[in-house]
């Protein structure tokens, strides 16, 4: 149950190049999304609260562990789902879509697209070390 959670331990990770670039992506990103918006800084009491510890701890936790790990270990187990096209494997791209489609649900299309190209980038990772850990 654990290996179709993706929840296989693998240490080794964050020694890899690639994860290492996806990170730097990520914090490039949400540096120029930081210096192309205004920010309100939040109170420490506000960092602790239990709604901001649920949207920043607890849901990514539950949606890899739904996207990631089951969706997309399920998909993976299929013939089809293994299949690669320029290293994204057609599970990956499905639960991709999968979780745009469940962010267009409760949020305006622009920023539900958003989540598409992290989602992939989060998908590459979870076949390339078959594991949610490193997502």
């Amino acid at each position: 149950m654990s290996s179709a959670l993706g929840l296989a331990w693998c240490p080794w990770f964050y020694r890899d190049i690639v994860f290492a670039e996806a990170m730097l992506a990520g914090v490039g990103f949400w540096l120029g999304l930081w210096l192309w918006f205004p920010v309100h800084p939040i109170t420490l009491a506000q960092v602790l609260s239990p709604t901001f510890l649920s949207l920043v701890v607890w849901q990514p936790i539950l949606e890899e562990l739904l996207f990631r790990g089951y969706c997309q270990g399920r998909l993976r187990q299929q013939s089809w789902g293994q299949q690669c096209w320029r290293g994204l494997t057609v599970a990956n791209s499905l639960t991709s879509l999968l979780f745009v489609a469940g962010h267009y649900l409760s949020h305006p299309p622009l920023w539900a697209m958003a989540v598409l190209l992290p989602s992939l980038l989060l998908g590459y990772c979870r076949d390339r070390y078959q594991s949610v850990y490193p997502s």
